[in-house]
């Protein structure tokens, strides 16, 4: 080999690797779109022999489903919706006051949001059981309200920071409160941050399957994300069509979710000559 076919050979293979790479995540989500209008799905990819939309209608139709999918909206937006307004909360005065430990605070803030759900489950488990939450939706979405916190506040704070104290100052010299300050000129600037917060905690409930699996027994009050077991029966039967129709259905309100705030997230503070001479 020489040396311009050795040069060509290096400049191929980094687009090779990632090409592989491309498609080792392309092909289960090519498989999922294909079985979900496929009658005769199977576990391989394969062209459908005719397509049909009964399995989505299958699962659209089944009361079972609906009620898994509305249990896991009123979870994920139940914690998205108070992990903001705690999160805020708790973020304005660790960015807009100098407080004596507010550096070994924040640090263990960001501890916390490295700390694995996996490690807390037993006590958590042991706790929810004596306080009677067992079993109970709305201790299920505590729970995710306190293991997101930490994450929400460390984000919520460093947004916040980056809104100018001389707004608020402007608007307590024309007699606005603490708190009016904050709903009216500190929260309107932060809407690129809030709704990233809002988007990762919600997607983060929404396709959480650990906790709801420990912390929930009947069957009646499992959100979507533990529904998938439905489809998978005695002796390793598998409805595939329904399975990936369901995986379908699943991903929709993630992605309702994104492109609704798309026009937030790419948006800067605009914050530059806001303030008042």
């Amino acid at each position: 080999m020489n040396a311009k076919q050795r040069k060509l050979v290096y400049r191929i293979l980094p687009y090779a690797i990632l090409a592989g790479i491309g498609i080792c995540f392309v092909l289960p989500l090519l498989w999922v779109l294909v079985a979900s209008v496929d009658p005769n799905a199977m576990q391989s990819l394969r062209v459908p022999s005719k397509i049909t939309g009964a399995n989505y209608v299958e699962v659209i139709t089944s009361s079972e489903n609906q009620r898994a999918y509305l249990i896991g909206l009123v979870m994920s937006l139940g914690q998205a919706i108070l992990v903001v307004l705690l999160a805020l909360l708790a973020a304005y005065p660790l960015s807009r006051y100098q407080m004596k430990y507010k550096k070994p605070f924040m640090l263990t803030i960001l501890f916390m949001t490295s700390l694995p759900i996996t490690a807390v489950m037993v006590p958590v488990y042991q706790l929810f059981l004596g306080l009677k939450l067992y079993d109970n939706i709305f201790g299920v979405i505590l729970f995710y309200v306190a293991s997101s916190m930490p994450y929400g506040i460390w984000m919520m704070k460093n947004f916040m920071d980056s809104v100018p104290n001389d707004l608020e100052e402007a608007a307590w010299v024309d007699g606005a409160s603490v708190f009016t300050g904050m709903r009216k000129v500190v929260a309107p600037l932060m809407v690129p941050g809030i709704c990233t917060v809002a988007i990762f905690t919600f997607s983060g409930s929404w396709g959480n399957f650990f906790v709801p699996y420990i912390l929930l027994q009947s069957p009646e009050k499992f959100p979507a994300s533990l529904k998938l077991y439905q489809f998978f029966g005695q002796y390793g039967m598998v409805d595939y069509g329904s399975l990936a129709a369901f995986s379908v259905l699943y991903a929709i309100p993630a992605i309702i979710m994104y492109i609704l705030s798309q026009q937030f997230m790419s948006k800067g503070f605009g914050l530059q000559g806001g303030t008042k001479g």
